[in-house]
């Protein structure tokens, strides 16, 4: 299913499944994160990832990923191609709710995020049972990795990470790459995080972070409920 925030309805937008089966896309996707020159540590050729930065860019095609999570929420990536520059939203979508502003990054000129910390994208990496969309525990973690931005990243991360890369095609000496894409979004950068025991909720101390404020704070209880149990595990 093809989704967009309603900001976006009449959009071209495309369901972009299918890139993530190409090597390319994952140095694309992230290509905001790295140095030009790391590029070969995905093991792909330049000129293919800017074919595949073309493709994201297309104005007449807005690729859109849907990570499913629990409860019939997801997360959604979304390419946004104006007539300047292309962006990416990663928001919450739920089919029954008014969701538009549970945005947890963007790229545009805005400069939102983080949206994750490492304790909430870790636990989102498995998919729920019989859902579909993007349930690759490694695709999960590599396209959801720019929203993360977090100062206490444990070492098991850079393990998930080049694991993630390795089964996408990177080499296998991916450790330094891994390091380097977990210091964060260059737009936005790591910041420390902090579990809010009142409201049972993680808050993100970034100054560009829609996460300073408990996330869907202005919803019903009922959906707010929702939200913290498909997104965000308990634990300080």
């Amino acid at each position: 299913m093809v989704m967009a925030r309603r900001l976006y309805a009449s959009s071209p937008v495309v369901d972009g499944l299918a890139l993530l089966e190409e090597p390319e896309f994952w140095a694309a996707h992230l290509v905001e994160m790295y140095e030009g020159s790391q590029v070969e540590s995905f093991g792909v050729d330049p000129a293919d990832v800017e074919g595949m930065l073309d493709r994201l860019s297309d104005k007449a095609a807005w690729p859109m990923f849907r990570i499913p999570l629990a409860g019939g929420h997801s997360i959604v990536v979304h390419y946004n191609s104006g007539e300047e520059y292309t962006s990416t939203d990663y928001f919450i979508a739920h089919p029954d709710w008014w969701t538009n502003d549970l945005v947890l990054a963007s790229t545009d000129e805005d400069r939102i995020g983080p949206g994750l910390c490492w304790a909430e994208l870790a636990a989102l990496l498995p998919a729920p049972e019989g859902e579909d969309g993007v349930i690759d525990p490694h695709a999960r973690l590599l396209l959801l990795l720019p929203v993360l931005g977090d100062t206490n990243i444990p070492a098991e991360a850079v393990t998930l990470v080049q694991e993630a890369l390795t089964a996408q095609g990177a080499p296998d000496d991916g450790e330094a790459l891994a390091r380097h894409l977990l210091q964060g979004h260059p737009m936005w950068g790591a910041a420390p995080w902090s579990f809010d025991e009142d409201e049972r909720a993680w808050i993100c101390a970034g100054e560009h972070s829609p996460r300073k404020e408990p996330l869907g704070d202005h919803l019903p209880d009922t959906q707010r409920r929702a939200l913290d149990a498909c997104l965000t595990p308990f634990g300080g």
